[in-house]
């Protein structure tokens, strides 16, 4: 009799198992309405033949990265609307905002994780959609916010495939040179053009994709990560800020915060850069006009001219992004707008030319245009 049971109890764990994993398998997508309206928000200067640099700042929601074609139909759309305008040639650069790529990670996943109001719940239905992957991911994780690095090491592979086919391909689908954004990947690498995922610590990283959707030079990681991601993000000072020729001149990418620091420009000054790139994202309700952070866990940050609480948020890019250029070199600011679960983008981006701030405004999904 307690073998009879036994075996009924052993048959009855392994259905359960088994049903377990069937669901964990499944994907099915619920219905989805994007908006795909885009306002010219900022457009400085007249078409010389020079090229000019074209910002995207698209709202956002974790909706969008449900699947590569809806993610594609948005970005696509904004791009198709500038080029009605006139915004877009082959020596058009476009910049797209910082962790862009990094939330390729709710790409794929079960319709209720779309669903929840919270990060902590999302999460949640990652992880229970993806047990072995999750699993295997926790055992390798680094740095002091484990959870957080095994939710990105555990779809890193599909990720760095999903950056390049997206982003590359709307390089090649424009005729343009395409900033990235960004996106976190653990050790990534080029291997004869196809970005790869290695096996070390994780770098906020960007790419830059030609108007033939080939990479241009090697991933540019983030020197100073700042905020909570900081935590999980390491350092990238081992591979210095590089500089890539484009139809439009030599660009220079700086990530999120590395726009603050003046030794990032004078090493791209160094490489007689032309153009700088800036992916940035602030997160948090209202915190773009609250007082600015700063970014204290960096000891370089000692050396800043601002100190923490000093100024506003907005006023702070705007006064470290600006005095670090050097003359006669163009550069432009954008940030990720839209609302993933609690996580908020507010930042409004900005450009400078010849020592000229200038700013834009707006809400919703915006470009900005600067003739250089």
């Amino acid at each position: 009799m307690r073998k009879l049971l036994s075996g009924a109890l052993a048959l009855v764990l392994l259905a359960a198992l088994g049903g377990y994993l069937i669901w964990a398998e499944q994907r099915p997508e619920g219905h989805y309405l994007s908006d795909l309206r885009i306002e010219l928000a900022l457009s400085e200067g007249i078409p010389s033949g020079q090229g000019n640099l074209l910002g995207i700042e698209p709202l956002l929601y974790p909706g969008d990265y449900q699947n590569l074609t809806r993610l594609h139909r948005k970005l696509a759309a904004y791009l198709e609307q500038a080029r009605v305008q006139g915004l877009v040639n082959e020596r058009t650069v476009v910049i797209l905002p910082e962790h862009i790529g990094t939330w390729l990670w709710a790409r794929g996943e079960k319709k209720e994780m779309y669903q929840v109001t919270h990060l902590r719940e999302a999460r949640q239905w990652l992880e229970l959609s993806n047990p072995l992957r999750y699993g295997l991911a926790m055992v390798a994780a680094q740095g002091d916010d484990r959870r957080a690095d095994a939710h990105l090491r555990m779809k890193a592979g599909q990720m760095a495939a999903d950056y390049q086919q997206l982003f590359g391909g709307l390089a090649k689908e424009f005729g343009v040179t395409l900033v990235a954004g960004s996106i976190v990947l653990p050790e990534p690498y080029l291997d004869h053009g196809i970005l790869r995922a290695g096996s070390g610590a994780l770098y906020n990283s960007s790419l830059v994709f030609a108007g033939d959707g080939s990479v241009l030079g090697q991933p540019q990681r983030q020197q100073y990560p700042d905020g909570s991601t900081r935590r999980f993000i390491e350092p990238g000072t081992a591979y210095p800020p590089q500089v890539l020729d484009t139809p439009a001149g030599r660009l220079g990418v700086l990530v999120g915060s590395d726009a603050w620091y003046p030794s990032n420009y004078q090493q791209l000054a160094g490489q007689h850069a032309q153009i700088i790139a800036n992916p940035a994202f602030v997160d948090g309700k209202g915190a773009w006009a609250g007082p600015w952070r700063g970014n204290r866990h960096q000891p370089l940050a000692a050396d800043l001219s601002l100190k923490p609480g000093e100024v506003s948020e907005d006023q702070a890019w705007y006064r470290l992004s600006s005095d670090g250029v050097p003359a006669g070199i163009a550069s432009m600011s954008v940030f990720l707008r839209g609302q993933f679960w609690e996580v908020r983008g507010e930042g409004l981006g900005f450009a400078n030319l010849n020592g000229l701030h200038l700013a834009s405004a707006g809400h919703g999904a915006r470009l900005l245009n600067l003739w250089l």
